[in-house]
């Protein structure tokens, strides 16, 4: 059976996605900080594929690189790599944000991207034809809001490393997307308020956003198409969800 290893598999896309893959039959390598949660995941879908589990922080170079280089044979190489661990903090204007917020989101969502994806290329391009490496991005990496600074420029980020590391890889069969997605109703907003259910609620209410499945379908449906194509960028947005005019400042 096909391996993936999935980031942040412990909530929202990540969750979604080794659900998705296992009613697929493909093997899977799930990784999270929460273990309890791992083990919970574990327990569900171990029952129909292979699971293996990994209590991991993406931000520990070291740790990452030592848990990929670890992995029993049976669960190498890689089919498919779904970098999906990340995070949103401090939704308040740029001069209110704490500064350890800001590194956090670095730390996370580069600083992470970028160790997970070096210690796990060898194992892709082992696979070689057909490996994918699908970054979960967001539209905040092409259009800003108030209060996304830091966290709207690390998935700028996501889409650019993802595009040059199609480059790099060229000749290798080793795909590489940025998945995009609009509003999605996930723990996403939770984490971001630090546990503010009430502005989570809020932001929810009324409309009818992405759910963590509607996400997973697209993972899935990248992973799994013929070798021979490549999706570089898909952005995902709610039917409901659109953009908005410019804001003016006026007298």
């Amino acid at each position: 059976m096909p391996i993936a290893m999935i980031t942040g598999a412990t909530s929202g896309f990540g969750r979604a996605s080794a659900r998705r893959f296992t009613a697929a039959g493909w093997s899977l390598i799930l990784t999270g900080r929460r273990t309890e949660r791992l083990e919970a995941l574990k327990q569900e879908l171990g029952k129909q594929v292979d699971v293996l589990i990994i209590t991991l922080d993406v931000r520990d170079a070291e740790a990452v690189t030592d848990a990929i280089a670890s992995l029993p044979s049976d669960f190498r190489p890689l089919k498919c790599l779904v970098n999906n661990a990340g995070l949103a903090l401090a939704p308040e204007p740029a001069q209110k944000v704490n500064l350890k917020d800001w590194h956090t989101m670095i730390d996370t969502n580069v600083t992470g991207l970028v160790n997970v994806t070096h210690a796990a290329l060898p194992l892709l391009i082992d696979t070689g034809v057909g490996a994918s490496i699908i970054n979960l991005g967001s539209v905040a990496g092409h259009w800003p809001y108030p209060g996304g600074h830091v966290y709207g420029a690390t998935k700028a980020f996501v889409e650019q490393f993802s595009y040059n590391l199609r480059c790099d890889l060229q000749g290798t069969g080793v795909r590489v997307t940025d998945v995009a997605p609009g509003l999605a109703e996930t723990e996403f907003t939770l984490v971001r308020t630090k546990g503010d259910q009430a502005a989570s609620d809020k932001l929810y209410r009324g409309t009818t956003p992405l759910q963590a499945e509607d996400i997973a379908e697209q993972i899935f449906y990248i992973a799994t198409l013929p070798d021979h194509i490549n999706i570089n960028r898909l952005e995902i947005m709610p039917t409901r969800q659109t953009w908005s005019a410019f804001n003016i400042d006026r007298d």
